[in-house]
């Protein structure tokens, strides 16, 4: 069975992007959550990942870290994971890419808190993130998105990559309309992301500004 290492739920934005795609697939997993905020927390996360970050995925001996490639690896063994049509899958790997590498604006003055409930201004840099997530939200819903409630139909990889950003919206009372309004509603209404909140509303922790960087 997977083992899954996942930093703190309320604030781990990187963690949730595997965690959510597996339990939404079915995918048995074991769940092994290390603190972002303890003190031993550099020795305890290097114990298990190579890079000292999280998310980071064992299967047996092959160990796997980085968001994007945990979800390569897990597409290589259960199916479906990308559209099945090639035009909508480089279009969903493009996008995944997209956030995966970009939006350090939105990242920077948004960061992830589920607890928090806030409307927030956004700076240019931000607010230009926003404005091209809307787009990409749009586009697949009207280009890929008959089939089903997501971005290309069915929830896949695309859709767990656009998680976080789900969660960082209504934090931030980030107001959306239209298709990127349902798009977000249906990624809050997820029972795997339903579950996830009700975890990190039991979480404690709280975390100094640095550590922040200890998630991938």
């Amino acid at each position: 069975m997977y083992t899954l290492y996942i930093g703190n739920k309320n604030f781990s934005s990187w963690s949730l992007r595997p965690w959510v795609l597996m339990r939404h697939a079915g995918i048995p997993f074991r769940e092994q959550m290390v603190s972002l905020y303890a003190p031993e927390r550099t020795a305890r996360i290097r114990a298990v990942s190579p890079n000292g970050r999280v998310p980071c995925l064992h299967d047996g001996d092959t160990v796997v870290w980085d968001t994007l490639a945990i979800a390569e690896y897990l597409a290589e063994r259960h199916p479906g994971l990308w559209p099945a049509d090639p035009v909508a899958r480089a279009w969903a790997r493009s996008v995944a890419a997209e956030m995966h590498s970009g939006f350090a604006d939105l990242r920077n003055e948004f960061s992830m808190d589920l607890r928090l409930r806030q409307t927030a201004l956004a700076g240019a840099g931000a607010a230009a993130d926003i404005a091209r997530i809307d787009s990409i939200w749009r586009e697949g819903r009207s280009r890929f998105g008959s089939g089903g409630e997501f971005l290309c139909g069915p929830f896949g990889i695309v859709d767990a990559f656009w998680c976080p950003v789900a969660f960082r919206f209504r934090s931030y009372g980030v107001s959306l309309s239209g298709p990127a309004l349902a798009y977000q509603q249906q990624l809050l209404s997820l029972p795997a992301m339903v579950e996830w909140e009700g975890a990190a509303a039991l979480e404690r922790e709280g975390p100094p500004v640095e550590q922040q960087a200890q998630q991938q």
